[in-house]
């Protein structure tokens, strides 16, 4: 967590030290990593570490809001599903099946395919292919929620069903999907980073970490910080949040 939070915070501080990531300045191309430019410079002599901040606030906000809305969405639907008796848990079912048969980035490429490139458009796309097994693990959870003892309790006490439903098995459900999707968010960023190496996230010259390392691998052998920064990057952020999920699901509850 102390970590990720300090790569958080750099993120926010840095460009404040730093020149515009999307000021090119071609004397100063492919610069070696030195006291003026610590990671360096790229191909078009923009600061390699101004850019790492500012990839850092889309890469990293891109993956929670995608996080937030497939969380929120699967939870909903999965809790539906578990509460609801017969034909309505049945078709939702079989709509969560359907999607997880899919591989979450080809789900994700059609729709892409469909709407077009662009963050907006990759920010939908990543949500429509990451609520399914969201709503899966919180069907799960939420069935094995009912037949608890405090659930029962409230039911003998006089609680109506909704109620109960609502008071007890939802936030309990909740707290159990949250692990699921802190694991879930080290997925979205590879995700990102990779549907961005592809072309298909943010429109130059903005800065995003997959965008980078797709635009470093042809410098690899002259300028190699071009593409150990973003992916340095990357591994961290994915290694915290999967560490940080760990430490959630150890959490007594």
């Amino acid at each position: 967590m102390a970590l990720l939070s300090t790569l958080v915070a750099l993120a926010v501080v840095i460009p404040f030290f730093r020149p515009d990531p999307n000021v090119t300045d071609y004397a100063a191309k492919l610069a070696a990593p030195s006291w003026e430019h610590p990671l360096g410079t790229d191909q078009a002599g923009r600061d390699v570490l101004a850019r790492l901040a500012a990839g850092a606030r889309i890469s990293l906000g891109t993956a929670l809001l995608v996080g937030a809305v497939s969380t929120v969405a699967g939870l909903a639907v999965g809790l539906v599903a578990a509460l609801s008796p017969g034909v309505i848990d049945t078709v939702l079912s079989r709509l969560v099946d359907i999607v997880l048969a899919i591989p979450q980035l080809v789900l994700a490429l059609a729709v892409i395919g469909v709407l077009g490139p662009g963050l907006t458009n990759l920010v939908v796309a990543m949500a429509l292919a990451g609520w399914a097994p969201m709503a899966r693990y919180a069907r799960t959870f939420a069935l094995a929620h009912v037949d608890r003892p405090f659930v029962t309790a409230a039911r003998m006490a006089g609680v109506g069903r909704l109620r109960a439903m609502w008071r007890h098995v939802t936030p309990a459900t909740a707290v159990s999907v949250l692990s699921v999707a802190t694991l879930g968010l080290a997925e979205v960023i590879i995700g990102l980073s990779a549907l961005s190496f592809l072309g298909l996230g943010v429109a130059p010259p903005t800065a995003e970490w997959g965008q980078m390392v797709a635009d470093g691998r042809s410098y690899l052998s002259r300028a190699p910080w071009l593409v150990i920064a973003p992916t340095s990057a990357i591994v961290v952020s994915v290694g915290c949040v999967s560490l940080l999920a760990d430490a959630i699901e150890e959490t007594p509850r």
